[in-house]
């Protein structure tokens, strides 16, 4: 196993940055999740660290040794792509023995690699099937243990599951943590999902514009976002700009908190759903039903309220039983916890 560094690698493309002057240190062993919206550079950076893109000036190295010039067929790497990717002429089996196969490996240890890894990403009973015989996550597991089969440093992946379905997604993604913490292997994973994110990463580092914005492991990357554009992309936050007074903010009965220290006549304050708690005819600030959505165990409301002399509009998330008794036009009182609200300056 291999660490990764990034130091101050940029990338341009004619005028744009694709990537910024980016510094990032991923340990061995560790997977790290490049989060962010589309174009903000997390594929161009997986593609530096793979050797298919050169970068503007910056290096990157794998365990300590400057790849930043090397070709990709030079580099300890491993790649899974969105599109799989796999030989449609070759059958589960012989594409994960391909890779060893082209290096020359004596055909005992091919054989012994290739069955580990069958059973390592479950396909055994597919291995003598071609790539259109299987489905989607299957050809995805197969894809997954052929990148391992030379046995690589890094492991990376770019959006391997956005192809497919939502119920494959989720077991898939449970699958690729389940083997990249059995074989140890560092990996790097590029996805714009961030409960994806969040489900596999031990840390997750959100990119916006080509800069990362902030690195943390989940827990702490959700309840304590460290700039506003890592508030407004993870956790699906409420944004309300509110007024400053006498070096507060605030949403009536609901919250107050102390003003950002940079922040001049008013600031942004963002919060959670979930932490939204409605009641009817309890204290609070008023707000009234617009809409409601039934997600199951949760619902999610719809709710105008006033901020001043302007109508804003939040979410909240309650336990469905609770909401049942609520219909549109409904009035209620909401509160949130201030621990709960994180707050930037507007002009930030």
């Amino acid at each position: 196993m291999s660490g990764v560094t990034l130091e101050r690698v940029t990338k341009t493309f004619s005028q744009v940055h694709a990537l910024d002057d980016v510094s990032l240190e991923i340990v061995s062993g560790e997977l790290v999740a490049l989060l962010g919206p589309s174009g903000c550079g997390k594929t161009t950076l997986l593609r530096s660290v793979a050797g298919l893109e050169e970068p503007t000036s910056g290096r990157i190295l794998i365990g300590g040794r400057d790849v930043t010039g090397v070709p990709t067929r030079e580099r300890p790497i491993g790649m899974v792509f969105q599109s799989y990717a796999l030989f449609p002429n070759l059958t589960v089996r012989q594409n994960i023995s391909f890779p060893l196969e082209v290096r020359h490996r004596p055909p005992a240890e091919i054989r012994e690699r290739v069955a580990e890894l069958l059973e390592i990403v479950r396909l055994g009973p597919q291995a003598d099937r071609y790539p259109h015989q299987i489905s989607g996550g299957q050809a995805q597991r197969c894809a997954l243990g052929r990148a391992l089969a030379p046995s690589p440093e890094v492991l990376l992946l770019d959006e391997p599951l956005s192809a497919l379905d939502a119920l494959v997604r989720t077991r898939l993604r449970d699958e690729i943590r389940r083997i990249q913490q059995l074989v140890k292997t560092t990996a790097i994973y590029v996805t714009h999902d961030q409960s994806e994110a969040m489900a596999i990463a031990d840390r997750v580092a959100v990119m916006n514009h080509g800069r990362v914005e902030q690195v943390a492991a989940p827990p702490a990357l959700y309840e304590e976002p460290a700039t506003e554009f890592a508030a407004t992309f993870v956790g699906s936050r409420n944004a309300l700009e509110l007024p400053i007074a006498d070096g507060r903010i605030g949403l009536g009965a609901a919250f107050s908190i102390a003003a950002p220290a940079a922040s001049r006549e008013r600031a942004i304050a963002f919060f959670r759903p979930e932490d939204v708690q409605v009641a009817v005819g309890s204290m609070g600030h008023p707000a009234v039903v617009e809409m409601k959505i039934f997600l199951g165990p949760t619902t999610r409301l719809h709710l105008a309220t006033a901020v001043g002399d302007r109508t804003a509009r939040l979410h909240a998330d309650m336990p469905s039983r609770a909401a049942a008794h609520l219909e549109e036009g409904s009035v209620v009182a909401v509160r949130v916890d201030p621990q709960h609200v994180r707050a930037f300056p507007v002009d930030a």
